[in-house]
């Protein structure tokens, strides 16, 4: 079987492509590019994949808020677009979204399961919500993936790092630390979801399906554990959303069930916690 990556460079992308059952041909922009129909359609053409597996996306949370354009030109058009050619061409699409597109029911506190009526409260989250649209709407073999807080050990490369690092790094120059303790979600180590999509997509279960490690806690209780299994002592303080503004809304709630995939009798991903820890042994070894 022959996968197609775009975004392999980023940390869920280099996770996951040694973990694909076949061959894997990495892309980036230069090669396959969203808002670039024309690039995207030859590249495809040529390839001829079997799987074309999308990673890429806007992601800049805040940016999006003054920039609606770019983020929809990528997000919404641009995966439109690759929707479109991969029926054309008979290919099978997998497409990762966010947990950003729930948030509006702010009194939730019970995972969102895949038949949940979905809200999102930020431009970002619209935009991959269009997306998803796009893809199950007009490509017949699709897996839409929605995963929530990624972090992995070759960080996001345009974003510059993730929560973890974020953490660790501020603790380290000594300065407070001062997390939101009113937004949950799980945490997600990117080895964990990349080998659950990984075994997802050797399967012919098409549709959406939402891949997070279990259980969930507030960015505070994820601060909080980062330190402990450290062994950091940081300067750690909860605060609400009110005490730290954002131009772009979060979901207070937006922990994911994967019932949907541990129906299929895949391998459940395990607790965040320990996933934690997995990451912290991780990124102590050198990167090849």
């Amino acid at each position: 079987m022959r996968f197609a990556v775009l975004g392999a460079a980023g940390q869920l992308g280099r996770d996951l492509c040694p973990r694909l059952p076949g061959e894997v041909i990495p892309l980036g922009r230069d090669r396959a590019d969203l808002v670039d129909p024309a690039l995207l359609r030859s590249t495809l053409t040529n390839l001829r994949p079997d799987v074309f597996v999308n990673c890429a996306a806007y992601n800049f949370v805040d940016q999006a808020e003054s920039e609606p354009e770019a983020a929809f030109a990528v997000n919404a058009w641009g995966v439109r677009t690759l929707a479109t050619i991969c029926r054309d061409l008979n290919c099978v699409l997998a497409h990762f979204s966010t947990d950003y597109v729930f948030g509006l029911d702010a009194g939730r506190r019970t995972p969102y399961r895949e038949t949940d009526v979905p809200g999102p409260v930020s431009v970002y989250g619209v935009s991959k919500l269009a997306g998803e649209y796009f893809v199950r709407a007009i490509c017949p073999r699709h897996f839409v993936l929605r995963t929530c807080g990624l972090y992995g050990v070759w960080g996001s490369g345009g974003k510059g790092g993730n929560f973890v690092e974020t953490m660790l790094r501020v603790a380290a120059q000594g300065k407070p630390v001062r997390v939101v303790n009113d937004q949950f979600c799980t945490p997600s180590y990117t080895v964990d979801v990349a080998t659950a999509a990984a075994g997802l997509l050797s399967t012919e279960r098409y549709g959406l399906y939402h891949l997070t490690n279990s259980g969930s806690c507030s960015w505070h209780e994820f601060a909080a554990a980062i330190f402990e299994q450290a062994g950091i002592q940081a300067d750690l303080t909860p605060i609400p959303s009110t005490g730290y503004p954002t131009p772009a809304r979060r979901p207070a709630y937006s922990v994911l069930s994967t019932t949907a995939y541990q129906s299929l009798g895949l391998p459940s991903l395990r607790p965040w916690r320990e996933a934690l820890a997995a990451y912290l042994l991780e990124r102590r070894s050198p990167i090849v």
